[in-house]
């Protein structure tokens, strides 16, 4: 997989309606979650996007400190649900790990995590920091990794 960081004014028209489509795909059909997805904080983030063959199979974006939340952050962390057999939910959040320290030269980052995926971003090295909670009808926990 191939992976690129880019800003949102970077991001071309066909990439940005990839971003769009896979994360309406994901989070709003297969979740069937309806909410409110163009929330206007793309234009602040930085977008993780990993490719394979020129199409798009794995997504996050990224925030500095104080876009999001205090801390940096990672966020719409999704892989492509027919490519997710490959170990690109791991491969995608590791570069954007990555892309936090280079571009933010941070090393604590928090997330909001679905709790069914407690486990997965545990071994990532993120714990879960307070209680749990809904977010648009789905339980979920915050997560917060501190590198060491």
């Amino acid at each position: 997989m191939k992976i690129t960081v880019k800003s949102f004014g970077a991001l071309t028209t066909e990439e940005l309606y990839d971003i769009l489509r896979i994360r309406s795909e994901v989070f709003v059909v297969e979740q069937e979650c309806v909410y409110q997805d163009v929330d206007g904080k793309d234009q602040k983030a930085l977008h993780v996007i990993g490719t394979r063959k020129g199409e798009l199979v794995a997504y996050t974006r990224i925030f500095k400190p104080g876009d999001y939340f205090e801390e940096a952050s990672i966020g719409r962390v999704v892989v492509n649900p027919t490519e997710r057999k490959y170990g690109y939910g791991k491969e995608i959040m590791r570069a954007s790990i990555t892309a936090i320290e280079k571009h933010f030269k941070e090393d604590v980052i928090k997330l909001s995590a679905q709790l069914y995926l407690e486990r997965f971003y545990h071994t990532l090295g993120f714990d879960q920091v307070g209680d749990g909670y809904l977010e648009d009808g789905i339980p979920h926990i915050g997560m917060v990794r501190r590198k060491k």
